[in-house]
């Protein structure tokens, strides 16, 4: 597993790229040794299945966030469906591409170890709905925007003016 480093200090675009660099290096594999079991699940939970994907390729990169002194603005609430341990439907779009390619943007908005929201880390997550696949690798990204209709805006003109299928 790729190691993840962390520090204070870092920018939002700093701590973006090296969440992007771990995802980018850990996605495949993890998907390729997880697929024949998650297909099968599938047939049973449908999108559940992504989840159990997530749970395992997200919470080491959340862990040295967290570890490295960072923490996310929203605390998860009792009634929150949390995937990859820190990844909160309530704090999601699902608004972009096929049924055999859709994307769902996740955001979590990150503050510093002197509780100073930095900013905004968005995790894209394209997947099928007819099966389990997930046809191109997971995408980070970091933004300054740390209000829910700001991230929200952003989302919708990073996924629209790069087009679905580019990386945001």
């Amino acid at each position: 597993m790729t190691s993840i480093q962390f520090e204070q200090g870092m920018t939002i675009e700093a701590i973006g790229t090296a969440c992007g660099e771990y995802v980018e290096m850990e996605w495949r594999p993890l998907y390729e040794s997880m697929h024949e079991a998650l297909t099968a699940a599938f047939a049973e939970i449908e999108d559940a299945a992504y989840g159990q994907y997530l749970d395992r390729l997200m919470p080491p990169l959340f862990e040295a966030l967290e570890q490295a002194g960072y923490a996310f603005t929203d605390d998860v609430r009792e009634d929150d469906f949390v995937i990859g341990g820190r990844l909160l439907f309530r704090q999601s779009l699902e608004k972009w591409g096929t049924e055999d390619n859709r994307s769902r943007v996740f955001w979590n908005v990150i503050q510093d170890a002197d509780d100073r929201t930095i900013g905004t880390v968005l995790t894209e997550i394209p997947h099928s709905h007819l099966k389990f696949d997930i046809p191109r690798g997971p995408r980070v990204l970091a933004i300054a925007e740390t209000t829910k209709s700001g991230i929200t805006e952003r989302i919708r003109a990073l996924m629209e003016v790069r087009g679905f299928a580019q990386p945001l």
